[in-house]
């Protein structure tokens, strides 16, 4: 990660163009696409429809352009006027792999994806994928590897981690070597909540529960529990960057710090010492958030929680798409008006989010060839 700062004028006293980074934008490259088209089980490409899980099996998502062509995904960049976009695979990423051919697997689409981002210039970053289903020897030998890629900015991981939750004891040598070398974890999660938790009605709902709920309270959930296993206080130099402004733990930090000044086990555990390390604490030194949330309200509740520079622009491309169809995707700009509103355009909290700190954090976009004008976002 870089460690340079960022600095929101140039040397004459102007204000500088705003760099436009989106760090939570997905891609399904084509060579991944392959790979799941070998499969006969989820998940798997069935009559040209991804399906991630078995439970989605009459459904899954259509397999358009949207969701692997390069092209498409710089259109939209150029639309909606971002500069720098780092991709991701989108669930499941490599986690239901063979033990015995993860590695390569790995390796191979880390290579690719790197390969595709160096053929847009200052364009395109990525997070990279570990081969969690491998043995712990083979995912931090991947790990040792990945500084080596040009294009690579951290890595991608779910809320379910190698499939115990990200307190399991087995990912403590991990977390340590990637903290080592520098690399941040962009969590995102896998599958939401249980489909039991959303009642018998829930079909009159469509996606929404599971959508707008699911996803931030299974997020919510893992940080949680990350937090008290007390992984941030063993390895310090730790970082994450948590998908949807790390779900609602802006909003129950206190109700979780209250929980546990009164837990009877957590005190006789010796574990409420006076210098504990609080859920405050690794918001404001080890996460870092995108700032999907579509409106100005929680957006200032992550600021506020965290710190201005910790929180950063993003979009889920190619997710939420227009219903009505068009280019205009009310999705993303709904993420920028909540910046906009919330700071004010002409803010340097807006520049921030929008980019400065992606750029500080993740040392992409400054001096380097990206989106002509930076952001104009007027109208939206």
């Amino acid at each position: 990660m870089a460690e340079s700062s960022t600095k929101t004028t140039d040397n004459s006293g102007h204000k500088k163009p705003v760099t436009v980074v989106d760090v939570h934008s997905h891609l399904y490259p084509s060579f991944y696409l392959d790979l799941l088209r070998s499969r006969t089980e989820a998940p798997y490409i069935k009559d040209n429809r991804l399906v991630n899980r078995a439970s989605a099996a009459g459904a899954g998502k259509p397999v358009q352009p949207i969701l692997y062509d390069v092209s498409t995904k710089i259109s939209f960049m150029d639309t909606h006027n971002i500069d720098v976009s780092i991709l991701s695979l989108g669930n499941p990423w490599l986690d239901f792999l063979p033990t015995e051919t993860a590695g390569a697997v790995a390796q191979d689409m880390n290579d690719q994806f790197n390969d595709l981002c160096a053929s847009v210039p200052g364009r395109l970053y990525f997070f990279a994928v570990l081969p969690l289903s491998a043995p712990p020897s083979v995912i931090l030998a991947e790990i040792a590897r990945l500084p080596k890629l040009s294009h690579v900015r951290g890595i991608v991981i779910g809320c379910a981690g190698r499939g115990d939750g990200l307190d399991d004891p087995e990912l403590v040598p991990i977390f340590r070597t990637l903290a080592d070398a520098k690399l941040p974890i962009f969590l995102h999660p896998n599958y939401g909540l249980p489909e039991t938790v959303w009642g018998k009605r829930a079909k009159e709902y469509g996606q929404i529960l599971p959508i707008s709920m699911g996803f931030p309270l299974e997020t919510t959930i893992a940080v949680t529990r990350l937090i008290l296993s007390g992984i941030f206080a063993e390895i310090p130099h730790l970082e994450f960057i948590v998908s949807h402004a790390a779900g609602t733990l802006p909003f129950l930090a206190g109700r979780i710090e209250n929980a546990i000044d009164h837990d009877r086990l957590w005190e006789a555990q010796g574990k409420n010492k006076p210098d504990r390390q609080t859920v405050w604490d690794v918001l404001r030194k080890n996460i870092y958030m995108d700032g999907i949330v579509y409106d100005q309200i929680p957006l200032k509740m992550a600021v506020e929680a965290a710190g201005v520079d910790r929180v950063m622009f993003g979009t889920d491309h190619p997710f939420f798409p227009p219903i009505k169809g068009g280019e205009d995707w009310p999705s993303m700009w709904s993420n920028e008006k909540a910046v906009s509103q919330g700071f004010g355009k002409d803010s340097e909290q807006y520049q921030l989010i929008m980019g400065d700190n992606a750029v500080r954090v993740l040392g992409v976009g400054e001096g380097e060839a990206g989106h002509a004008g930076g952001c104009c976002c007027d109208g939206h």
